[in-house]
């Protein structure tokens, strides 16, 4: 194993660097600590460094931490902290002063536990630091291809239900890009939701096995991305869907009541033309905007012809 001292480094730059992954000033500390997502070779330098100098490492699951820790020639105690479990952290920030906490892949805390031991650190009044590192959805939002300015995090939807229906419709009507994850056995019918929801239509893009030799990324409209992974696939699986373009109609909106309107436009005193000009400007059509707008004004039959 490669240690800080054995590379070609400044020294200040080295010192600089033992003293910040030491978690000086001593005490109590909290780190939550991103593992790779496939490749063992994202772990970073400072994330080995921390590692090494915790009194243990909290984690989802004792044995896949526990490979991780022998590959990087790292002996500590492990603290199962998972989802189930969560409820130990008060007791074991109390007996490791010191503690790491890894998920199984990623960062801590992004669609894994993490937050729960960040809030009993917290109360404990105890220093957190997070560190940078792997996380699966920022790879897949840019081999999407699609716009990464301003995108939604999804994290995993509901399963079913009227939840799972109402995460669809907001994702649908949303302008900016969304990511999701899912699971490999649910990808095929998450997929044919998201076009029901969005529209076949509607380009989006699977990534798979990130960083790892079987990786894959398929782009396309969501029709043809729910027929090819119908079957199911292997994997960690993210989901990217474009944004709703512009000049397509939101769905979820609630349908305006052109008909009331109009007749409260009409109550006020508006005209005929201007109360066809308002409907127009709420994306009713010439014709049946002036139609109506003849009807709550009591000035008889709508006409045919272009009323100007």
């Amino acid at each position: 194993m490669t240690e800080l001292t054995d590379l070609e480094l400044p020294v200040e730059l080295i010192v600089e660097l033992t003293v910040r992954v030491s978690g000086a000033p001593g005490g109590p500390r909290v780190w939550l600590v991103p593992t790779p997502v496939g490749n063992l070779g994202d772990i970073t330098l400072r994330a080995v460094e921390v590692l090494r100098g915790a009194d243990a490492v909290a984690c989802e699951d004792t044995r896949r931490s526990g490979a991780l820790l022998s590959h990087l020639g790292i002996s500590k105690p492990l603290v199962r902290l998972d989802a189930h479990t969560m409820r130990r952290a008060p007791a074991a920030l109390e007996k490791y002063p010191r503690l790491a906490y890894v998920s199984d892949a990623g960062t801590p805390g992004i669609s894994d536990p993490g937050a729960e031991l960040v809030a009993a650190a917290i109360a404990a009044d105890i220093p957190v630091e997070v560190l940078p590192g792997a996380t699966a959805f920022v790879p897949a939002l840019v081999l999407s291809g699609l716009d990464s300015g301003r995108f939604t995090f999804e994290g995993f939807l509901p399963r079913s239900g009227r939840e799972r229906k109402t995460r669809l419709a907001a994702l649908a009507a949303r302008t900016e890009t969304s990511v999701l994850y899912e699971s490999p056995h649910r990808l095929g019918a998450t997929l044919s939701d998201l076009a029901g929801a969005c529209g076949d239509p509607r380009p989006a893009s699977v990534t798979r096995e990130l960083s790892k030799k079987f990786e894959e990324t398929a782009r396309g409209p969501l029709s043809e991305l729910a027929a090819r992974f119908a079957a199911g696939v292997r994997g960690e699986i993210v989901v990217v869907v474009a944004g709703r373009p512009a000049g397509e109609a939101d769905q979820s909106a609630p349908a305006t009541d052109h008909e009331a309107l109009a007749q409260g436009w009409a109550a006020g005193g508006k005209t005929a033309r201007d109360i066809r000009d308002a409907l127009m400007s709420r994306g009713l059509r010439k014709n049946d905007a002036y139609a109506l707008a003849l009807r709550v004004t009591e000035k008889g039959e709508p006409s045919t012809s272009d009323p100007g």
